[in-house]
């Protein structure tokens, strides 16, 4: 049960907090700064009213959730600096003696049955971009939009790794059962190579399946679907882990990760005004339309954009020249993904980091050639090459892979004669002014990683990289407007 409004603790020690604080102490100003009771009033439909035991207040606990993300540390040692930090119990709230703490446990919870299916991220943002507008910090009307990704909290299995692991595992069921079917089994594969361990789960898939009395065995039925389902995650991506929403994104051509992207736009005051949360493979490019909106729906006015060339495709430069909604882009423009005309642009994504492209299934192209000859009247191709091995056992090779073809490529036509708008306005001396602007969201993100821990995830799964990049931006905000103030 939770009460209708915040209770206030009363002490006849309160009068320690100010010997204790001083008036610079950033808790004290972030509690002066920020009226938390609108947590109060976001949560309230995910209590009952009028049965149950009294709740922790909901302000309380996501206080304990900003402790944590400002001094980068655990739900263990966060409670128990509160036990003794006289700056965290007057942050929460708490009378100077007051030794009753939380469980750590009920953190774990708020953040699953309390902040489940809430829009923390646009609300928090929100709520610090109009701290900031009220306060006459943000001015400008540039926001400056990047990237930055986020390693996934478990590494993920090599495709080797996992099937074996998974084929041991139903060979054990199977020799509990049957211990004579060892003869009939393939042998097991002695190297590395992924086509041949693909072939003998595949065989020993099929030898099971020959022999129905062993398949309908509950407990080797288990193991059969397992093995299964991890052959067909493999085809498809190639990445097997604890964590399902992470993927194999590339921070250049020979630098990948796995993990998530956040996708940022920043005033130029480098007030973060907006986020996206995607898993790691996904473009920066097409997140653009969203930065926008968030950040006008945040109370920012956005006439300009400035951001690197992943920005500067076409629908984007579309979208800047609308009549109603447009802005000035200040992108530079990559021959290959911008003056290119292209074929299933939707389909395949352009990496500007690594300058490739990538495949539906994540998979980079391994090189690249120009194909053509200036002045000869025709235009010159970006040819991409992948991988054909991996296409070879691709789930979704029908459509894109030709069975029985060597190589698999796509190709960009490139037309210098497009775009020459967006051409002309980078040559400007107003354009070079403006970009000069986008270091700030590369000083942003390394604030981000390397003060709040967010270079790792801290659970699973896009929604609690959602949470966690929600507290973290707050936090970055609330330390900026601080600043600033």
């Amino acid at each position: 049960m939770l009460p209708l409004q915040q209770t206030i603790q009363f002490s006849d020690y309160s009068e320690l907090y100010d010997l204790i604080i001083p008036q610079d102490n950033l808790l004290r100003r972030i509690n002066d700064l920020v009226d938390f009771s609108f947590i109060q009033k976001e949560l309230m439909d995910k209590y009952c009213h009028d049965n149950g035991r009294m709740a922790e207040s909901p302000v309380m606990m996501f206080k304990y959730l900003l402790l944590k993300t400002i001094y980068d540390i655990s739900d263990v040692d966060v409670v128990e600096r509160s036990r003794y930090d006289m700056s965290f119990k007057y942050f929460l709230g708490m009378t100077p003696e007051n030794t009753d703490l939380i469980n750590p446990s009920s953190l774990c919870k708020f953040r699953k049955l309390r902040l489940k299916d809430k829009d923390l991220l646009n609300l928090l943002i929100g709520k610090t971009v109009k701290i900031a507008i009220e306060k006459g910090i943000i001015t400008s009307r540039t926001i400056i939009v990047d990237a930055t990704h986020t390693g996934s909290r478990s590494n993920p299995y090599s495709p080797v790794e996992i099937l074996r692991l998974r084929s041991k595992q139903l060979r054990k069921s199977l020799y509990e059962s049957d211990e004579s079917i060892k003869d009939k089994l393939p042998s097991k594969n002695t190297d590395d190579e992924l086509e041949h361990e693909l072939d003998y789960t595949k065989g020993l898939l099929d030898v099971v399946n020959s022999n129905p009395t062993l398949a309908e065995v509950p407990k080797i039925k288990e193991r059969i679907n397992m093995l299964k389902e991890v052959l067909s995650d493999i085809e498809d991506h190639y990445v097997t882990s604890k964590d399902e929403d992470a993927r194999v994104g590339h921070k250049s051509e020979d630098d990948a990760f796995f993990g998530y992207k956040t996708h940022i736009a920043m005033s130029d005051e480098r007030i973060i005004t907006a986020a996206t949360v995607t898993s790691g493979e996904k473009g920066d490019g097409p997140q653009l339309e969203e930065l926008v909106e968030q950040s006008r729906a945040n109370g920012m006015v956005v006439e300009t954009v400035v951001g690197d060339a992943a920005y500067s495709g076409k629908d984007n430069i579309k979208l800047s020249n609308d009549e109603e909604n447009g802005f000035e882009l200040v992108a530079r423009l990559n021959p290959t993904i911008s003056n290119g005309t292209r074929k299933e642009e939707d389909r395949f994504d352009y990496n500007k980091d690594a300058g490739m492209f990538v495949c539906p299934a994540g998979h980079m192209a391994i090189r690249k050639a120009r194909q053509g000859k200036k002045g000869q009247g025709q235009n010159q191709s970006l040819v991409f090459f992948f991988d054909v091995d991996k296409c070879k056992i691709c789930s979704r090779r029908n459509g894109c892979y030709k069975e029985g073809a060597r190589s698999k490529t796509y190709s960009v036509q490139i037309k210098s004669e497009e775009h020459q708008q967006q051409a002309d306005f980078e040559k400007s001396d107003g354009f070079r002014t403006k970009a000069k602007v986008r270091y700030k969201i590369e000083a942003k993100n390394s604030e981000l990683k390397n003060v709040f821990g967010y270079d790792r995830a801290d659970s699973y799964g896009l929604d609690c990289m959602r949470m966690q990049g929600a507290m973290v931006i707050f936090a970055a905000n609330i330390k900026r407007i601080l600043r600033l103030s």
